[in-house]
C-alpha cells in the first residue's frame, strides 16, 4: 500500500504522479483504475491473487464407536469351560490370543476358523462374528475382544500448537477442534492462525477463527489425515507517506483499507495527500483482460473515498 503525495512530499518516496504517470501509454504494465461507489461491484468480480485458495469440508456425524481398520492390533480371549475342548484344558480354562495385527486385506487369522474380515466393524461386531464362527467347532466358547488402535486409525497434528504429534481417534467424531484441543491448543504467537487439512492427495484450509464462529464447520477426521496449523501467510507493504514503511501480516480472515491503515499506525500527516490512498496489487498475465490492454499487472487508485 502506498500512500499518494503532494508536490512538497519528501524525497525519500514517490509521489503519485511518478508511479501512475505512464499508466496510459500502450506499453504500460500499470493501469490505474479510481474507486468509487460504482465501481466497487467491478472490484467484487477480479480474479483472487496471492496464494491459492482451498475449499473446505462441512461437519457431519460418525459413528461414537471404533471402527476397526487395517494395522490396528486386536486382542482375543476364548473362554470354554466343556470337557475335551480344542482351545482350553482343564487347568487353563481361557485361550489367549494376543497382539494380533489386522493385515493390509483387513483380516486376522483365528485357529480353526481361519481368516476373518474385520475391518470397517465396530469391536463389538467383530467379536460377535468370530463367536459365530467358533460356535460351530466350540459350542460353548465365548469370546472377549479389544482393540489398540494403529496408524489407519490417528491423524497427525502437525506445528502451531503446544503438543504436534500422532493422536489416536477415540471414535469416528473425532473433529478438527477437538484434535487441536488434544493437541494443547493453538499457539499464541501465531497470527490469524490457518487450519489445513490434508486428505490423501487433497488440501483444505480455513482459519482457526472462522471454525470458533461456525461450529457447523468443525468437520470430523479420518484415519491418516493431517492437520497442520499455521500463521496466515499473507501481507501486505506500506509505503511512502505511513506512518510505518514495513510489512505487515494479515491479523484477521478480510483486511479492509481502513483496517490496512490502523494496522500501519495512520498516515504522515506533514507528508500524506489527505485526498486518499493508492493501492498497488500485482496480476498474473494470465488474470488480465483485453479490457486491461493485456497488462501483466494492475491496480487502482482512491483520489476521493
Amino acid at each position: 500500500m502506498a500512500l499518494s503525495a503532494c508536490s512538497q512530499l519528501p524525497r525519500g518516496a514517490a509521489v503519485q504522479n511518478e508511479i501512475t504517470r505512464n499508466a496510459d501509454s500502450p506499453t504500460s504494465d500499470i493501469a490505474v483504475y479510481p474507486v468509487t461507489r460504482a465501481f466497487l461491484p467491478s472490484v467484487q468480480h477480479w480474479p483472487s491473487v496471492g496464494e491459492k485458495r482451498h475449499a473446505w469440508i462441512g461437519n457431519s456425524r460418525g459413528s461414537n464407536a471404533q471402527i476397526i481398520r487395517p494395522g490396528d492390533e486386536l486382542a482375543i480371549l476364548v473362554w470354554d469351560s466343556g470337557d475335551n475342548s480344542l482351545l482350553t484344558s482343564n487347568e487353563q480354562r481361557v485361550a489367549t490370543l494376543p497382539n494380533i495385527r489386522v493385515s493390509e486385506s483387513g483380516s486376522v487369522f483365528v485357529p480353526y476358523i481361519g481368516k476373518v474380515q474385520v475391518s470397517g466393524r465396530t469391536p463389538d461386531s467383530a467379536r460377535q462374528l468370530i463367536q459365530r464362527q467358533l460356535e460351530a467347532i466350540v459350542p460353548s466358547a465365548q469370546v472377549q475382544l479389544s482393540m489398540a488402535e494403529g496408524r489407519g486409525n490417528s491423524i497427525d497434528l502437525v506445528g502451531g500448537v503446544s503438543k504436534p504429534g500422532n493422536i489416536l481417534l477415540p471414535d469416528q467424531n473425532f473433529t478438527v477442534l477437538a484434535a487441536i484441543s488434544a493437541g494443547g491448543g493453538v499457539s499464541a504467537a501465531l497470527d490469524n492462525p490457518q487450519v489445513k487439512l490434508v486428505r490423501g492427495s487433497n488440501i483444505y484450509a480455513t482459519s482457526v477463527s472462522t471454525l470458533y464462529e461456525n461450529p457447523h464447520l468443525d468437520t470430523r477426521l479420518q484415519g491418516g489425515d493431517k492437520v497442520i496449523v499455521e500463521a496466515d501467510r499473507r501481507y501486505f507493504l506500506s509505503l511512502g507517506a505511513a506512518g510505518r514503511e514495513a510489512q505487515h501480516d494479515f491479523n484477521r480472515d478480510q483486511v479492509s483499507a481502513l483496517d490496512a491503515l490502523a494496522i500501519i499506525g495512520g498516515v504522515n500527516d506533514a507528508r500524506a495527500d489527505p485526498r486518499g490512498i493508492l493501492v498497488l496489487r500485482e496480476y498474473p498475465a494470465s488474470a488480465v483482460s483485453a479490457a486491461c490492454g493485456g497488462r501483466a499487472s494492475s491496480g487502482w487508485s482512491s483520489p476521493s473515498t
